[in-house]
């Protein structure tokens, strides 16, 4: 007798179980669960439904005539479980960290070209550590790196010295407005940001004789020093100041996109910064997760888009 397959658990000890709406019922021995003889809807359908189409639980009961708990029981027991995958080829690397609180993020590196994860981990802190862990992972699978886009993490640029190294132009610009506000008062403020919003479109060796020439037009500014109620002499202008040290800092890794060696590496993380946009615009609609199912909900995520990719690649040979 050909007994029909459990769509749950897979397996066929089902029995009959009356007939509803003309409609013949079966219920599965092993897990319980009853089912119809219409078609059954796949977990790709499903949980495409769920993940990219951004369909919400009491969506997904309506679209496919199944119960609110029925479509939850379905959905977890669908797998996504992210593996490192196998690389070839070189390129420039985005690496970032995005978080959903305090204690829960996820560390992606990507590659410029293309924009395929090569690398995906969640992680409790952005350590120097956890960076390192991606870095030598991408290596030792494949994949040669020409160099590396970050935004900020001073560690970084240490740790990773003897590798060419973009610091993005659009976080530094969001650490001197942090700084200086968007409309600062002073003039040796206004005049820095000034310099620091056309950063996009300057050259190095003109970006660095402009910023030499405030630096000389406002030394009595910035080295102004007052007495504080501690008694001590403390700089008057700290966050300008601040501002300062800070770009001090990066100057160094702000144009190294324009070295002759650096041809076609991005001077922002703009490509990393439009992916961790479209994760957080998926998931946010399913508020609510379990960390179990919010880590299953991201794996999905960048399995579908590394299988997106490949597709695409594929059609363009």
């Amino acid at each position: 007798m050909n007994k029909k397959e459990c769509p749950v658990c897979r397996s066929k000890p089902t029995i009959k179980y009356g007939v509803r709406k003309g409609v013949q019922l079966y219920k599965c021995q092993a897990c319980g669960y009853q089912f119809r003889t219409e078609r059954e809807v796949s977990e790709d359908e499903l949980w495409n439904a769920y993940q990219q189409e951004k369909q919400t639980i009491e969506e997904l009961s309506k679209r496919f005539g199944k119960s609110v708990s029925t479509v939850k029981l379905r959905l977890h027991g669908i797998k996504r479980e992210w593996e490192q995958p196998p690389l070839s080829g070189a390129g420039f690397v985005h690496l970032d960290v995005t978080y959903w609180g305090r204690s829960f993020g996820v560390l992606l590196a990507l590659d410029n070209q293309a924009g395929r994860p090569l690398y995906m981990a969640f992680v409790k802190s952005e350590t120097v550590k956890d960076y390192e862990d991606a870095f030598n992972s991408i290596k030792e699978r494949g994949y040669a790196v020409h160099g590396l886009v970050i935004d900020g993490k001073q560690n970084l640029f240490k740790t990773f010295s003897e590798y060419h190294i973009q610091m993005c132009q659009f976080h530094m610009k969001q650490i001197i407005r942090r700084y200086l506000t968007l409309n600062p008062k002073m003039y040796a403020s206004r005049e820095l940001k000034a310099l620091v919003d056309r950063l996009h479109k300057a050259n190095e060796a003109d970006f660095k004789k402009d910023y030499q020439a405030w630096k000389e037009k406002w030394r009595d500014t910035i080295s102004h020093k007052s007495l504080h109620k501690d008694g001590k002499m403390h700089y008057t202008h700290q966050r300008l100041r601040a501002a300062m040290n800070s770009l001090n800092f990066y100057l160094p890794y702000l144009f190294t996109y324009q070295r002759e060696d650096c041809k076609g590496m991005p001077n922002t993380n703009n490509k990393i910064e439009g992916t961790f946009t479209d994760l957080k615009k998926n998931l946010n609609n399913h508020s609510g997760l379990t960390m179990e199912n919010r880590k299953r909900f991201i794996s999905g995520f960048f399995l579908a888009l590394t299988e997106t990719l490949s597709m695409k690649k594929q059609e363009s040979r």
